[in-house]
């Protein structure tokens, strides 16, 4: 636990002041292992002002936490891209590094180095805010012997933060 409250807070210094959004999603998380605990899965996210964009597509940073009903925690960071796809829809994908700790011996996915990577699409509504749909999935990429992965099915409500 002592080495997620580092890292959270190494991330919250690489983050920007000027701060685009913060995502909250919950869902359904199944783990690949077959005697692991599939369980209920919430999620926060922050995703600082992007720092390219061209045409339809941004490109920015962002940190991400996703605890699990059994207790077990991801917490990473990295870029998040998103495409503007017209009529207030959006698609994103994102990929982040990051630690994993697992409660249940049954959640162990090989290491603490993991790696979430997600896809969704979403709307905005005229307030700013948005709903997205997403699908995660965590892995080591075969960077430990054992890698069974989990997958993650969210939904997601983006809060754009005043500037």
């Amino acid at each position: 636990m002592k080495k997620l409250l580092s890292f959270a807070l190494f991330l919250s210094f690489l983050s920007p002041a000027y701060s685009q959004e913060w995502v909250v999603g919950s869902g359904f998380a199944d783990f690949s292992n077959g005697q692991s605990k599939d369980t209920a899965i919430i999620s926060a996210e922050y995703h600082s002002a992007y720092f390219h964009r061209r045409k339809r597509l941004e490109l920015g940073w962002g940190a991400a936490v996703s605890v699990f009903g059994t207790g077990d925690v991801h917490l990473g960071g990295g870029l998040v891209g998103t495409v503007d796809l017209g009529h207030r829809w959006f698609g994103e994908v994102s990929v982040m590094p990051g630690v994993y700790a697992h409660r249940k011996v049954e959640n162990d996915l090989g290491s603490a180095f993991e790696i979430r990577s997600l896809v969704s699409v979403g709307r905005r509504l005229k307030n700013g805010s948005a709903v997205s749909v997403a699908l995660t999935h965590k892995s080591n990429a075969s960077t430990a012997t054992n890698n069974p992965g989990v997958n993650a099915l969210l939904v997601r409500w983006h809060l754009p933060i005043e500037r």
